[in-house]
């Protein structure tokens, strides 16, 4: 028996509800970590609303690869589909996070650690320039529709990882946290040119005041780093836009790696050829 709506599939029929919830839990563990969708100025009823049409909305694609027979609500299956979109939003929440890294450095090489401004999306106080990155990485991330970029990845998920399917997580996430390394190597990449400009002119300034110790140097130094270490940035903020608008080449690099690392080989069935 169909259901009424054109596309679902009958909620009443066997195993269809058990996968509706494991399907929210894969959905709910992207929205979990995932930029923009877990940011903490959206709404808790606005998420709640989200993950309920998500869930029915890619019911149809998880039971396209299900075993409605097999399905069952228990500890493994809980943590095994939220882990997998945990992970789905993990491999995007460490772009953002190079990019606020880099932010961070940037802000403390300048000497701009001291003010704080207001982060509208965790709802925190944060060094400035790296909220500027982070609030760039979001926009570009929405500009290139990777919020549905993020949803289609839970979508196709079901195709390798189907509901319910056993999972090897401890080597699904290695990969993960090896990925994780890019956060430490984009950020100081990206921070390269501050660094570098506020470091030369502290030598040039250390010479200087060498050489005409009269000079009043101290009272230079400040507003000269401040002034050149922004200047740097603003002229680099392309080639670092630039750089970010490949993300969706880690991010689906890093997803290949986490499915290929957990998924598990079906057990042959019983009785059959060896």
């Amino acid at each position: 028996m169909n259901s009424p709506i054109v596309g679902l599939p009958d909620f009443f029929a066997p195993g269809v509800a058990t996968a509706t919830v494991l399907t929210a839990l894969r959905v709910g563990g992207l929205l979990l970590v995932a930029p923009a969708w877990s940011a903490k100025s959206v709404p808790m009823r606005l998420r709640v609303a989200l993950l309920v049409i998500f869930a029915v909305l890619l019911l149809p694609a998880a039971l396209a690869t299900a075993n409605r027979a097999q399905l069952a609500i228990t500890p493994a299956t809980f943590l095994g589909e939220t882990a997998v979109g945990f992970a789905l939003g993990l491999a995007a929440a460490i772009a953002v996070a190079g990019a606020e890294f880099a932010g961070e450095l940037a802000t403390n090489t300048i000497g701009l650690s001291g003010a704080a401004i207001f982060d509208p999306i965790n709802n925190t106080q944060g060094a400035m320039l790296a909220s500027f990155m982070q609030l760039l990485m979001v926009t570009l991330m929405l500009i290139a529709g990777g919020h549905l970029f993020m949803i289609d990845a839970v979508a196709r998920s079901f195709a390798v990882l189907p509901l319910g399917a056993p999972l090897a997580l401890d080597r699904g996430f290695l990969p993960l946290v090896k990925a994780a390394g890019h956060v430490f190597a984009s950020g100081m990449q990206f921070a390269a040119p501050v660094i570098a400009a506020v470091l030369l002119t502290n030598i040039a300034l250390a010479v200087l005041g060498r050489a005409a110790p009269q000079l009043q140097i101290m009272s230079l130094a400040f507003p000269l780093q401040i002034g050149i270490g922004l200047l740097t940035f603003a002229g680099s903020i392309g080639l670092v836009v630039q750089a970010l608008g490949g993300w969706t080449t880690q991010y689906g690099t890093t997803l290949d790696s986490f499915v290929r690392a957990a998924q598990v080989a079906p057990a042959p069935a019983t009785g059959a050829p060896r």
